[in-house]
């Protein structure tokens, strides 16, 4: 029998172990293929189409078979290795790699967290500038506010600044809980999509209306309170941008299955979802932290201006520099994704492949 011939039987198996590699990636085990995949029957097949896998490699190598069915094999190999030999890296290595090296990458390339961006940041800067703007847009952050809560606003600044350092500590921990509540309900909104992009649009308006109103001429209070909101806002406000993207990162996950059945999806969105959600909850701790240390001080506020401008860039370049997509990337890498059909365009011809076995 001739190579090409022999390995033109093996797809079958090579099939087969693309269900398992996938099944594993997903899932972690191979129980959902089949009954006769569970347990430990299970993981003996994996391991003889492996081996198998590794023997037909071997061989396409040796009688040099077309390229697209080597490349194939190697990328069947190594992804099929990943998930035998594959080990837990330790919690503290693992977050700093989500958080340095999946979340940046993720967020640059996600495109619910540009929606979620998009959106937020908008409707924040459109309603601020409504907001602010009394004559060509009259009553408008009274009627989205409500005018008692405006004047609660500017009535609680009109005295500076002045909290005890022994309350710092207090104070951050009050806005981590509150910081978290927003991004955690925006998230789990996300599932759903519209609730997600409503509660997102509500805080981005109202929070835009008030910078607005606060901004007015003769508004009491006005310094004090951007002098409190400048150092923490940038780290606030991306946060909870984010954290609505990966929310609706789960909801697209539920009715855009991708060809995967519905539980698979929304677990595989899941894991797409926790860098970014990784991402968010170390920027609400930074602005929490700043809120509750930095922004009530009596510090000048050039230098609080200064801490905004610095976050800010430092929040670019984690989104820019670590963002840009690589070379190689889990999402994108062949290894993950190899099937026959996508590399092997057609069947290998009898005559390329007219060498023996033996």
């Amino acid at each position: 029998m001739n190579v090409a011939k022999l390995l033109e039987k093996r797809r079958v198996d090579w099939t087969e172990l693309e269900r398992l590699c996938e099944a594993m990636e997903l899932r972690g085990s191979t129980d959902s293929v089949s009954p006769q995949h569970r347990g430990a029957s299970g993981v003996a097949r994996f391991s003889s189409l492996y081996r198998a896998a590794c023997a037909d490699l071997a061989l396409a190598d040796a009688y040099q078979l077309p390229p697209n069915t080597v490349t194939y094999l190697h990328r069947l190999v190594a992804r099929a290795h990943n998930q035998l030999y594959r080990t837990h890296t330790p919690a503290p290595g693992g977050w700093i790699r989500i958080l340095f090296q999946e979340a940046p990458q993720r967020i640059f390339n996600d495109g619910c967290v540009r929606v979620a961006t998009l959106v937020f940041f908008g409707l924040f800067a459109l309603s601020m500038v409504m907001g602010a703007s009394e004559a060509q847009f009259p009553g408008f952050a009274e009627r989205i506010c409500g005018t008692k809560m405006l004047e609660g606003t500017a009535e609680s600044f009109k005295e500076p600044l002045a909290v005890r350092p022994e309350e710092y500590t207090a104070r951050a921990a009050f806005y981590i809980r509150h910081n978290t509540g927003i991004g955690l309900q925006c998230f789990a909104y996300g599932i759903l999509l519209i609730p997600c992009l409503v509660t997102l649009a509500y805080n981005a308006i109202v929070l835009g209306a008030t910078f607005g109103y606060m901004s007015r001429d003769g508004i009491e209070g006005a310094d004090h309170f951007f002098e409190f909101v400048t150092a923490h806002g940038p780290f606030e406000l991306t946060a909870i941008a984010l954290s609505a993207g990966a929310g609706l990162r789960l909801g697209m996950g539920l009715f855009y299955t991708r060809g995967l059945s519905r539980v698979d999806s929304v677990r595989q969105a899941g894991r797409d979802a926790v860098p970014v959600m990784a991402a968010s909850a170390t920027m609400f701790v930074l602005a929490a932290f700043t809120e509750g240390f930095l922004s009530p001080s009596g510090a000048p506020y050039l230098f609080k201006v200064a801490w905004s401008i610095f976050s800010s860039g430092m929040i670019t370049l984690y989104f820019v520099v670590l963002g840009f997509p690589r070379n190689e990337s889990d999402r994108g890498s062949l290894v993950r994704t190899a099937r026959y059909a996508d590399l092997v365009d057609s069947r290998v011809p009898a005559d390329e492949g007219d060498r023996d076995a033996t």
